[in-house]
């Protein structure tokens, strides 16, 4: 059959093994394995549980009877795989990949191959949907102060409904409602509260469990093909008999429309109390954020997780000329202002680094204003393929 891009499914593993350990019909951990097993690719990269539940781990994979480790998903997984692939795998310039990546990770790397610092032609990218992710030490308090459960005997969280889902190891479930735990600071990271894109569309394929109805309801995926990249991919797993697939029914899609559009809703709320009404002019938003950054202690810990921040030589290392008195490392506002220069048209709100600051400043929360506004003067948005010149290379058009 004939697979083409905007076509959606519902689809499951033939693999008895990776469909009872994968999510939701385990179509990521197959469609993976397939393409290792046929040498489409030369790796995968994947996230892995650690240490334990809240500890995950980015992990190449190149064998295909390994891809089972990966199965299943890991909520607490904060980090961004396109750091790993521009990095450490070179930007995919001497190997073919496929990556699964939730919609941040899509972006970033869309950013990333715009800037030529990852391969386009050699990445796959399986996107996945997501409603966010939580902190790993932030969510072991929560549990223990909320759910009222021991973190250790936790085996299994999930995102559904509005709700945090825990399961124990003794079977027990618990859920909260998300909502009622953001209002406590207590829920998802603040960048992905004021997410605006749940569904990955600008990935190959997107897959998740949202209008999966009926009697496939929890044994199935939701897939959409956003590419024809994608869409050769899906065919080829389909013939050669990994996955078993159904259309999906209108009910379901409706569902999937109706969830997507209440998170993104959710998001634009978010994302206004968390930043505020600071509409101005960037300068004014740094003010804002003055206090702040008076706590920053110039680690570079923010440029070194931001995966978007690429130079080999950083300018704010540079022996000269000694524009700062002294030599010493940059005052704050310097510092900040200068990585904006160089990253404020790309930015997809990743959170990374808010993430590593020791000093928790809200860095992420200064870009995503920045980040606004830029796409306010431009109408460009970073993270899409566009037809738009990057932002700075012109001036913006008048209204």
């Amino acid at each position: 059959m004939a697979i083409k891009e905007g076509d959606m499914y519902y689809a499951y593993s033939k693999n008895p093994e990776i469909k009872e350990n994968g999510e939701y019909g385990g179509v990521v951990t197959t469609i993976m394995k397939y393409l290792l097993k046929n040498h489409i690719v030369d790796g995968v990269v994947v996230v892995e549980e650690g240490m334990d539940l809240y500890d995950a781990v980015p992990s190449l994979i190149t064998d295909p009877e390994d891809v089972i480790r990966s199965a299943g998903s890991i909520h607490c997984g904060t980090m961004n795989l396109a750091k790993f692939i521009s990095k450490y795998l070179d930007g995919c310039r001497d190997m073919k990949i496929a990556l699964t990546c939730k919609p941040c990770e899509s972006m970033t790397i869309v950013e990333l191959i715009k800037k030529g610092k990852i391969i386009g032609d050699n990445i796959i990218m399986i996107g996945v949907n997501c409603g966010g992710t939580l902190s790993p030490i932030k969510t072991m308090q929560m549990i223990k102060e909320v759910y009222e459960i021991d973190p250790k005997n936790v085996v299994k969280e999930e995102i559904s409904k509005g709700k945090l889902i825990i399961k124990t190891i003794d079977g027990d479930r618990k859920s909260f409602s998300i909502k009622k735990l953001e209002e406590e600071g207590k829920g998802r990271r603040e960048n992905c509260q004021r997410c605006e894109l749940k569904i990955p569309s600008n990935a190959d394929i997107a897959v998740g469990n949202w209008g999966v109805v009926g009697h496939l309801a929890g044994k199935a995926s939701f897939v959409e093909v956003f590419s024809n990249k994608g869409a050769k991919i899906l065919e080829k797993v389909i013939k050669d008999d990994f996955i078993e697939i159904e259309k999906p029914n209108k009910e379901g899609i409706a569902i999937r429309e109706k969830i997507n559009k209440s998170m993104l809703e959710l998001g634009k709320k978010s994302k206004k109390k968390l930043i505020g009404d600071l509409t101005g002019d960037i300068i004014e938003a740094f003010h804002a954020y003055e206090d702040e950054f008076s706590r920053c202690m110039k680690c570079y810990g923010c440029r070194e997780a931001c995966p978007l921040c690429y130079c080999d030589d950083c300018s704010l290392e540079s022996e000269g000329p000694e524009w700062v008195p002294g030599g010493y490392t940059p005052a704050a506002p310097f510092f900040h202002l200068t990585r904006m220069v160089h990253m404020v048209d790309a930015c997809t709100n990743c959170g990374q680094c808010s993430e590593v600051c020791p000093s928790e400043i809200d860095v992420a929360g200064l870009w995503s204003i920045v980040n606004n506004k830029v796409s306010e003067e431009y109408g460009y948005y970073s993270g899409f393929k566009t037809s738009k010149p990057i932002p700075f290379t012109q001036y913006p058009h008048k209204k």
